[in-house]
Parts: C-alpha cells; structure tokens; sequence
C-alpha cells in the first residue's frame, strides 16, 4: 500500500529527514511515534503532497506520488493536527463542500456525505455551525472530511490532541471502526493511544527512523513507554 524509498528533506544546510525507508502493508495500523521536532509532521505532509521531498520515492497502491499526484491524492485521506475546518459553515454544508473538491459528484453525493457522518457520529450535529461545536466534535468533522472519498490510506496527525478523556475514547473507538476498511498510519506523542489501536508502531527521531516492527516485538514484554524513552535517549546520545 505505501512504500517509502530513501525519504530525504533538506532546508537550506538543515537536514530534517534523514534516508528514511519503510513500507505500510494493506489493512494495517501503523502508529508513528516519536517526540516534538522529530519529524513526524515533516513526514505527513510529504507523504500526502502537500510538501516535497528532496530526494526520494513515495509509492501509494502502486502509483508514484511525484509522477502522479492526483492519482495518489486520490487515494488518501488526512487529518492533519488542526482540522481544515470553516467555522462559519455548518456540518454539512463543509462535507458537501469539501466531497465537491474531492470530484465527488452526482446521484453519489449525497449518499457519501450521509456515510461519513454516520460513521463519524454526526448525524445530531449536521445542521450546526462548526465555530459552535465541542472541540471532539470538531475532530470528528476533520475526520469525517479525510474519509468522503473513501480512502485507501487514512493518514491522522494527533487526532486527539487537546481532547477530554471522554472524547479521546471516542475517537479512539472511531478509529479502531475504520481501520478495518482503511490502511491508517496514526501520528502522535500519545503512547497510550499506540498500544490501544495499532498493530505496528515505527519510531522516529532527529529525522532518523530508529525502530519498526508489531508492537509485541518491539517491545518484547517491556511497555512501550521504557521502549520509547531507552531508544530515544541511546539515539540522542549516539547522535552527539
């Protein structure tokens, strides 16, 4: 589904994104760990082409993101951090705009715009302006735009970030549900929510991909925690 070739980013003498390589597999969950300035960001928006790499190849179901952009677009859905939301819409007025951006059109407009709000638990709220909406039902609306065209590859960046408890089992419930029909890759500083919705989990730090691999194996018995904080402070101190 997503093959990640010899990834580089530069700004000017910066190097942000060193040589990184990986490969998501159809249907997983991979979650992309790693602490603040870590790259994490950096990586999203190469992956969905919202920024270039340096040097590199993307590949996503087959198509190369630089020689094929649309097709690859195509192909995914995206929350980033801050939802790309217009306050002064409402609910379904946003999904209708954004499903038209999208190229969604015609008899299945409706029909798309009717399942994503039910899957993101909507319904109650669709008549109502976003500006007066909780912050998890904000969430809910970014996700429920990242998934009206139906996305092979459903890439999160902290999808609960500035969430109450209550509101980060939903949406943490939200993802399990779609993960069965998505290829999710789940960005985030939250180790709780790795170990509680993901299969995979590849650690990233100072642009350098340091760990990959299921969960049970990289943490080998350990929590995810002890594992998280020994790789990034062995990394730290072998960098300096």
């Amino acid at each position: 589904m997503l093959e990640v070739k010899d990834l580089l980013k530069r700004y000017g003498d910066r190097t942000v994104l060193h040589h990184l390589n990986f490969s998501v597999e159809k249907g997983e969950v991979v979650g992309f760990l790693g602490p603040n300035g870590a790259g994490k960001t950096t990586t999203m928006r190469i992956l969905t082409g919202f920024l270039p790499p340096t040097s590199g190849e993307v590949h996503i179901a087959g198509y190369d993101l630089q020689s094929k952009p649309i097709e690859v677009k195509r192909r995914i859905g995206y929350l980033p951090e801050q939802p790309p939301l217009y306050m002064d819409m409402t609910v379904k007025g946003y999904l209708r705009f954004i499903s038209k951006l999208k190229g969604i059109r015609g008899d299945s407009l409706a029909d798309r715009i009717d399942w994503a709000m039910q899957k993101c638990g909507l319904q109650e709220v669709q008549k109502r302006v976003i500006a007066n909406l909780s912050k998890g039902f904000r969430q809910r609306v970014g996700l429920a735009q990242a998934i009206l065209n139906e996305p092979e590859l459903l890439i999160l960046d902290e999808p609960t970030v500035g969430l109450d408890p209550r509101q980060i089992r939903e949406i943490r419930s939200l993802i399990k549900e779609l993960a069965g029909e998505h290829t999710v890759i789940l960005s985030t500083h939250i180790l709780s929510e790795v170990s509680m919705t993901c299969e995979k989990v590849m650690i990233i730090n100072e642009g350098r991909l340091i760990k990959q691999g299921n969960i049970e194996e990289v943490t080998a018995g350990r929590s995810l925690e002890e594992v998280f904080i020994g790789l990034i402070s062995q990394d730290e101190t072998n960098v300096q």
